[in-house]
């Protein structure tokens, strides 16, 4: 269902522990001034921190909790809200498990006169609990051009955990990658920001909660998107068979949203 209204309210309709997976961008702190009144950066974890309570109250003890967030610069200098923000929530009990880097790949060249343009966003991950869901498997990437040069003549070396030449502890064992099609990836993800759809001022692509569902949920289980804007976490959810809630206080996006996915029926989805 796409649901409208605020959603630290709607959601006290739901039963705790409901969904495996929460994958949300919310408004910006002074930004979309126009659609959702704009939350001024110091006041944006006060304005959070009820909200992301009630999700981890409707969050599986081994469901996943995804938050894409970009601070902003003010008076020249990068505003710290957000990581007040994680550490506000992690004395709610919230581990800050991971955090991803999407690398937008089509982004402009660009500056300021005491910065150049962001190509890139943090996403942050947090749980509940230290042991959760998580299916690796069904994100790997093709392995690359790069293992027919590097694999085709192996030394000594290559045959053992090699240690890092810096003594950093790391090492790797080149052999372990022959015969691979496939690979893990890394925690940053290239992808271009939303082109396509212009029914909303701030889209993502439909690959990034595509990824995150992948990664965290199977097939039937629940996702949400507490500030679902234009459905594009709702319809990756629905591509991939899996059940999804969004919500949206703004009435005009929510009817976007449902328009978008095909959803008709409108019982019980508007929260005045």
């Amino acid at each position: 269902m796409i649901l409208c209204g605020d959603c630290e309210r709607v959601l006290k309709e739901f039963p705790s522990q409901y969904f495996s997976l929460i994958v949300t961008s919310p408004p910006y702190a002074d930004r979309r001034k126009k659609t959702y009144g704009g939350i001024h950066p110091d006041k944006f974890v006060e304005w959070f921190l009820p909200k992301s309570k009630e999700f981890f109250r409707v969050l599986k003890d081994d469901g996943t909790f995804i938050l894409n967030i970009k601070e902003r610069v003010s008076n020249g200098e990068r505003h710290t809200f957000v990581l007040n923000l994680i550490l506000e929530m992690r004395k709610q009990g919230w581990l800050w498990t991971e955090e991803f880097v999407w690398h937008k790949k089509n982004c402009y060249p660009g500056k300021w006169p005491n910065r150049f343009r962001d190509a890139w966003e943090p996403i942050f991950q947090f749980n509940k609990k230290k042991e959760f869901n998580m299916f690796q498997e069904e994100v790997m990437t093709p392995v690359g051009d790069w293992s027919k040069r590097r694999l085709k003549n192996l030394s000594s070396t290559d045959f053992t955990r090699d240690e890092s030449k810096t003594q950093s502890g790391f090492g790797k064992k080149i052999v372990n990658w022959v015969g691979r099609n496939e690979v893990y990836p890394t925690n940053v993800l290239y992808m271009a920001t939303e082109c396509s759809y212009k029914a909303h001022s701030a889209t993502f692509p439909i690959d990034l909660p595509t990824w995150f569902i992948k990664l965290f949920t199977q097939k039937g289980d629940a996702v949400l998107d507490p500030f679902g804007g234009s459905g594009t976490t709702a319809l990756a959810a629905k591509n991939l068979d899996r059940h999804f809630i969004a919500i949206d206080i703004n009435k005009t996006y929510c009817q976007d949203a449902r328009e978008r996915l095909g959803i008709v029926d409108r019982t019980l989805d508007v929260f005045e």
